[in-house]
């Protein structure tokens, strides 16, 4: 793993969960979480922003996946927040736009250290397979709580609802990607008028 790594572990009397991140990965993940759709939607952030991750979860998937969507959002949070630092010399903000096929979805994140989530989102259907779609803004507001970014997604068109989530998912990975970033003009610089972030 790179200095730019965390391993992070959270445990609730809901959740058991295990995050391991590196931001200057290649793309590879595993994933044992028992939410087959999310790990899909996992799957595409590690490969599109070129980060590895690791992501181990138990929860109580018997009641449904409320507790351990949220709580794996909040980990890896935690675990982005650990492994970027002090954000000196990096873009600090990153977007990206991602089709698939007729869905178009735009993501942009500033590594502010203020967290905020806006989140525009219609999916045409309340359910993929099992996986109840709403849950998707609670793993984003996990996110963007512990990883003190400011995110802003919106869905600009879309029929199908797993074409809606991969295209959010990846433009996440993108946009991420972009952010974190080294930047060669910045240096050493924090990438901010107040000297921190």
């Amino acid at each position: 793993m790179s200095t730019r790594s965390a391993s992070i572990s959270r445990d609730t009397r809901e959740t058991q969960i295990s995050v391991e991140l590196d931001l200057d990965g290649n793309g590879s993940s595993r994933f044992d979480t028992g939410i087959a759709f999310l790990e899909h939607m996992l799957e595409q952030v590690a490969r599109h922003g070129l980060v590895d991750l690791v992501i181990i979860a138990k929860g109580d998937v018997h009641i449904d996946h409320h507790h351990s969507v949220e709580d794996i959002g909040i980990v890896l949070g935690q675990a982005f927040d650990k492994a970027l630092g002090d954000k000196r010399g990096i873009v600090r903000y990153g977007h990206a736009y991602v089709p698939l096929d007729e869905a178009l979805s735009r993501v942009v994140l500033d590594c502010s250290g203020r967290p905020g989530l806006e989140y525009f989102v219609e999916f045409p259907r309340a359910r993929v397979a099992d996986f109840d779609v709403d849950l998707f803004r609670e793993f984003f507001q996990g996110f963007v709580n512990h990883a003190k970014v400011t995110l802003h997604i919106d869905c600009l068109r879309g029929r199908n609802a797993h074409h809606v989530a991969e295209t959010i998912f990846k433009a996440f990975g993108r946009a991420l990607r972009m952010a974190v970033a080294p930047d060669a003009r910045m240096g050493d610089v924090t990438p901010s008028t107040k000297g921190v972030l």
